[in-house]
């Protein structure tokens, strides 16, 4: 029998990867937050590895390290921990639209130089 979900449009393969993607993202999810892994905990790690201080990346400015600080952050809080980009943009005073450029940032930051949000 072909597995299916109204919510999905494709073939029982298709539809039974996109549903085992689903179900790993989840557990990723739960993995960070059973490791106390929240948006706070991000942006100390981001402040570790950009050498500032986790106060600063929530700060206004547009300077190129504070970006970078941001798109960091942004990047895992979206992609680790499945934090809406709304929630997001209230969190920093950013547009939508900000905060989506700042994960495609951060997605650039990460491949770049080799960063993790957990050692190991």
């Amino acid at each position: 029998m072909e597995k299916s979900d109204e919510r999905i449009l494709g073939d029982g393969d298709f539809v039974e990867e996109v549903l085992a993607i689903s179900q790993e993202k989840m557990e990723q999810k739960y993995q960070l937050l059973a490791k106390g892994i929240n948006l706070d905990r991000i942006a100390l790690r981001v402040s570790d590895l950009m050498g500032v201080e986790p106060s600063w990346i929530w700060g206004a400015g547009k300077d190129r390290d504070r970006v970078n600080a941001r798109s960091l952050l942004c990047y895992w809080a979206v992609l680790a921990l499945g934090l809406s980009m709304a929630e997001l943009s209230r969190r920093l005073g950013l547009s939508l639209s900000g905060v989506s450029q700042s994960v495609k940032r951060g997605e650039d930051l990460v491949q770049e130089n080799g960063y993790q949000l957990v050692d190991g």
